[in-house]
């Protein structure tokens, strides 16, 4: 079963905050962190998996993700902080060396 991923990232400071949706988490964190794509992250160098959530259901990863882009820069911290309250990379977790 395919799977769909909400996920927020940090710059290295914290000051900036990026939320996004993708299919395939580990490659898009890399696209991220090598700046392949130009846009918003590579500007902003926003790079650092803080949080993510999984899905099933694109739809819901989608509606999501627009959900958590509405919030308020606090409320998004507080969601980090309740599963990553050190705002540690979990890309590094995620991939297998």
């Amino acid at each position: 079963m395919k799977q769909y991923y909400t996920y927020m990232l940090m710059n290295q400071n914290k000051s900036v905050i990026y939320t996004g949706v993708t299919g395939n988490l580990i490659k898009r964190i890399f696209e991220h962190k090598n700046k392949i794509f130009d846009g918003f992250t590579k500007k902003y160098n926003v790079d650092m998996l803080v949080y993510y959530e999984i899905y099933n259901d694109v739809d819901e990863a989608i509606k999501r993700e627009k959900q958590i882009k509405n919030w308020h820069r606090d409320w998004k911290l507080n969601l980090i902080k309740g599963s990553n309250p050190e705002f540690k990379d979990l890309y590094d977790e995620l991939v297998e060396f």
